[in-house]
């Protein structure tokens, strides 16, 4: 669908994998129906997340919360190295409580617009010790392994909403490559439920219909109606999860018709939104 899509599958509370590529590769933009964290090791990468750009360094934090498009940028051969934690939200979820919520983290980066931490000496501190001792977990077979890694898991979790509530991070600037594009990204995802469409976007932000479609789609490899749809159908899904009606779900979402709906939720998810609640 306009050269992004859907990437990554998780049927767990979360996955970890350490990856490195040891030549440039050309990563489309694409999404994932879960929470990311990805620790950048090395490499030559500028990060690109819902139209900001994040020129890394070595083990700074990526947070990418569950349907925002995002792509790597490979600048060069050095070898791009990282951690990568799938995590589900539904398992951070059942973690909150009125004391702490562990997916704190994600909503801060998604209300600042800041996805990239920066965390003093992190290679030392226990937060990056943990997420080495997870990681090794899998390749142990040990007794009770599987409460152990959850244990971790949590554990990873508590450090880094600790760091950020002690301010022990800092937000890495971004870029924005276009400032009209970011306003028009940040102002679809907050209007979902509205009637938005290519010419009612033009006249809000005062640009051209054909101009704003060129520009849209070379800054996020989207089309202006796919990406409308593909975040309004990311919307329903994740409400029809946390136990909305599918009904509500599809007005809450701004789809008009619900017939329309359930025929894009069905070919976009390979199952009916009544069947929906229990994928991750």
């Amino acid at each position: 669908m306009d050269g992004s899509e859907k990437k990554g599958y998780l049927d767990k509370d979360f996955r970890i994998f350490h990856l490195c590529d040891s030549f440039r590769t050309d990563i489309s933009y694409h999404y994932h129906d879960f929470n990311k964290v990805l620790i950048f090791l090395s490499g030559d990468v500028t990060y690109c997340i819902e139209g900001r750009k994040y020129e890394l360094k070595p083990h700074d934090v990526v947070l990418i919360n569950a349907g925002e498009m995002h792509r790597p940028v490979v600048n060069s051969d050095s070898p791009y190295e990282r951690i990568i934690i799938y995590i589900s939200s539904g398992f951070t979820d059942s973690f909150r409580t009125p004391e702490y919520d562990l997916g704190s983290c994600f909503v801060e980066a998604a209300r600042k617009h800041v996805n990239v931490l920066r965390i003093e000496n992190l290679r030392n501190s226990r937060l990056y010790s943990v997420c080495r001792e997870l990681e090794a977990s899998f390749e142990q077979e040990e007794y009770a392994l599987e409460l152990y890694q959850k244990v971790l898991f949590l554990q990873f979790m508590i450090l880094l909403n600790r760091a950020l509530k002690n301010q022990r991070i800092s937000y890495l600037e971004n870029i924005v490559t276009n400032r009209k594009i970011a306003d028009i990204l940040d102002y679809i995802n907050n209007h979902l439920k509205e009637e938005l469409s290519v010419d009612s976007l033009a006249a809000r932000f005062y640009i051209s219909r054909s101009y704003l479609m060129h520009l849209f789609k070379d800054e996020t490899g989207y089309s202006v109606g796919n990406y409308i749809n593909e975040k309004r159908l990311l919307s329903a899904k994740a409400m029809i999860q946390n136990g909305v009606s599918v009904t509500e779900a599809c007005y809450a979402s701004g789809f008009r018709d619900y017939s329309t709906f359930a025929r894009a939720f069905k070919k976009k998810f390979r199952t009916t939104p009544r069947n929906s609640s229990g994928i991750l």
